[in-house]
């Protein structure tokens, strides 16, 4: 019974916006979290379903139930799999089953569906396939790619190459594939069930939603840097980033919440991460002119938000109270817009992304133009030219992620970069300009990091030139494998080399000398002939 009772605390909470639902399930220290967060999800998305019943049938005033308990003990009952208790409660709820069942059944008949699922709004139906992907990101730092689609060929499942389009992640039981866009990421079908797995348990592979892998992928730290993960807790991003650092550098992890860090901190040693530095702070608090922070480079910034891009999480808008929704919007938008703000204060950052588990724009294009609009000085980086949905007019740059239209929970990431130092404005020659114009696009194209590292063709010229044209030529020399670097090392080396060429046809001042004193030489050495010869004909004379 503490599994309902536990369920329904958490659900009243979340209704008066204590915080997000996930947080609540985390912080609960239930025994099984798994359990706990599937039953909260699935209860909180039929809930509009589940009071209709429980409505209809008065089952409140019959059992004296508060409204979050029934609503737990009915999905169960009449949606899930059945009572997971015993004892007097077991045998009040099999008591007023039969009517529960009935009132289910003539909502059924009423709205013209045989589902459970066609009777929920049509912002909550997950696909007409199912439900989302299994999506597992493979752990760098312990193991490969091909080790783990070995491991699971050997596990009786079947591998079918890597996916080329969106309806390849429409799988069978026991059928996998490589994603089309992350290259370390493994899609499976939705009853796919790893928790259990040994290579789980051992940190091999990470159980994480393709739109949660975007914002590390895309910030793409280059192994030895400096980088900050703003709001950390659980950590499945600080350890992808970790990963893709290949545990070298320094990776500083901040979150306020002291309980969500030591469950982060175990699932990082889990993983094998060791280039951790976790401080229990608020990011807005940290002092970005810190000399702890002097090279920080790379800042991931994933803030609290209303969650609505989660399937299970999603508000049921029809019965919410507009006026406080749209204020907890602003609320939330104002700290975002705060954030973002101040991690752009620490004096070396070159890159940033902002993400959102939101699908509202309030939280997402809102909070980064006006982000923009402050700082003149940072600009959008173009994103992976093949996604299927990009941000809202006019930035178009970002990325979204959607149930429908990628196969994901809701998401939203945006990568600034800054373009230019206070009193330091350069302008970059126009030969580099060509040159990256002048990039194919199938090389450009040709693998899926080198989207993020080097945009293609169509997304250079997309940008305004003058914005290109105005990049500081510091930039164009930053460190090793830092993102953006593949087309403007090459610019840069050409550069070089054109330089070099010069200076070899250029003569230099010892060669002017010595081309300068030949002549001279050459007329003594005459002079002194004719002078022996006058002296030889004179003797002889």
């Amino acid at each position: 019974m503490a599994l309902y009772l536990k369920a329904a605390e958490i659900l009243e909470k979340a209704e008066m916006k204590q915080a997000a639902l996930k947080t609540l399930v985390y912080d609960s220290k239930f025994v099984n979290i798994k359990q706990l967060f599937a039953l909260v999800c699935e209860t909180q998305k039929y809930s509009s379903v589940l009071q209709e019943i429980i409505e209809s049938t008065k089952l409140l005033k019959q059992t004296k139930l508060r409204m979050h308990m029934a609503m737990v003990l009915v999905h169960d009952l009449v949606i899930g799999q059945g009572l997971k208790c015993g004892g007097s409660w077991k045998t009040m709820m099999m008591k007023h089953r039969p009517r529960l069942q009935a009132a289910l059944a003539r909502m059924k008949v009423k709205h013209k569906v045989s589902k459970n699922e066609d009777l929920l709004p049509d912002r909550l139906k997950v696909l007409p396939e199912g439900r989302l992907p299994r999506y597992v990101r493979v752990n760098t730092l312990k193991t490969t790619v091909e080790d783990v689609v070995d491991y699971l060929k050997r596990d009786g499942l079947t591998y079918l190459g890597q996916a080329s389009r969106l309806d390849d992640l429409t799988l069978k039981e026991k059928h996998f594939v490589k994603d089309i866009h992350l290259p370390e990421l493994l899609v499976l079908s939705p009853q796919t069930d790893f928790h259990d797995h040994f290579m789980y348990k051992a940190g091999h592979i990470i159980l994480q939603d393709k739109a949660s892998c975007l914002p590390a992928y895309l910030l793409n730290p280059p192994s030895g840097s400096h980088v900050i993960d703003a709001c950390a807790a659980p950590g499945n991003k600080t350890s992808h980033l970790a990963a893709i650092m290949k545990n070298k550098g320094k990776l500083f992890a901040f979150d306020l919440d002291a309980k969500r860090l030591a469950t982060m901190s175990t699932l990082l040693l889990r993983a094998g991460v060791t280039c951790q530095q976790l401080a229990n702070q608020d990011f807005l608090k940290v002092d970005p002119d810190s000399l702890q922070y002097k090279d920080v480079e790379y800042i991931l910034l994933d803030p609290s938000c209303s969650g609505s891009g989660m399937v299970c999480l999603r508000e049921d808008t029809s019965s919410a109270d507009q006026e406080k929704t749209q204020a907890r919007l602003a609320s939330l938008a104002s700290f975002q817009l705060r954030c973002l703000n101040h991690a752009l204060r620490f004096p070396r950052l070159k890159r940033i992304v902002y993400s959102t588990c939101s699908i509202h724009s309030q939280e997402n294009e809102e909070v980064v133009a006006a982000c923009l609009q402050q700082n003149p000085n940072f600009r959008l980086v173009p994103l992976l030219s093949r996604w299927p949905e990009r941000g809202l007019e006019p930035l178009t740059q970002c990325l979204r992620a959607s149930t429908s239209k990628t196969r994901t929970h809701g998401f939203f990431v945006a990568l600034l970069e800054k373009h230019s130092e206070a009193g330091n404005t350069k302008q970059e020659p126009a030969a580099q300009i060509s040159d990256i114009e002048a990039a194919p696009r199938s090389e450009v194209e040709a693998a899926p990091r080198s989207e993020v590292e080097a945009a293609p063709r169509s997304e250079v010229e997309a940008a305004p030139r003058s914005e290109v044209e105005a990049a500081p030529h510091s930039e164009m020399e930053v460190a090793p494998h830092s993102p953006s670097t593949c087309v403007k090392r090459h610019a840069a080396s050409e550069e070089d080399e054109s330089e070099a060429s010069e200076a070899d046809e250029k003569p230099t001042p010892a060669a002017t000398e010595q081309a300068d004193s030949t002549p001279g030489k050459r007329k003594r050495k005459r002079k002194r002939k004719k002078k022996k010869k006058n002296k030889k004909a004179a003797t002889v004379g």
